[in-house]
């Protein structure tokens, strides 16, 4: 038996979105979270994974035909650079703009961009100023 890792961290086990064109969805994710050191998995079943967030085709026998509409997700980036990175990979991937990165006001050091994907959810990259983890993220092999 093969052993899976799965690494987990927060609130979120996972996220999927089911959308239109599955193609152009792995072209978008494929290049804006290669900026933020997220590896994606594609498969030959109608999805592709990223860590929490599965992206499927309607036809994916999970997502029972249906789209999953508009949703707002946000990733954590190391620093502003990569969120300025992950905005220019957006824009030149099938993104559009819905916020240049920019400090925001919902705290001092929160620095985000904000892009539509080509299903038009408002994907974010936030980095939320220096900050020390006591961990990069919870292993969980089984």
């Amino acid at each position: 038996m093969e052993t899976n890792e799965l690494h987990r961290g927060r609130l979120i086990d996972h996220l999927q979105l089911v959308v239109r064109d599955l193609q152009a969805s792995l072209n978008f994710y494929t290049a804006v979270l290669a900026v933020l050191d997220i590896p994606i998995v594609s498969t030959d079943q109608d999805y592709f994974w990223a860590d929490e967030l599965v992206v499927s085709s309607a036809e994916s026998p999970t997502a029972l035909g249906v789209l999953t509409g508009r949703h707002h997700l946000a990733f954590q980036a190391k620093n502003r650079a990569t969120v300025d990175a992950f905005y220019r990979a957006a824009m030149d991937h099938g993104g559009r703009d819905n916020g240049a990165p920019s400090e925001r006001a919902y705290h001092p050091g929160y620095y985000a961009a904000f892009v539509l994907d080509p299903d038009g959810n408002n994907i974010e990259a936030v980095y939320h100023g220096e900050a020390r983890r006591s961990a990069r993220s919870v292993t969980i092999a089984f």
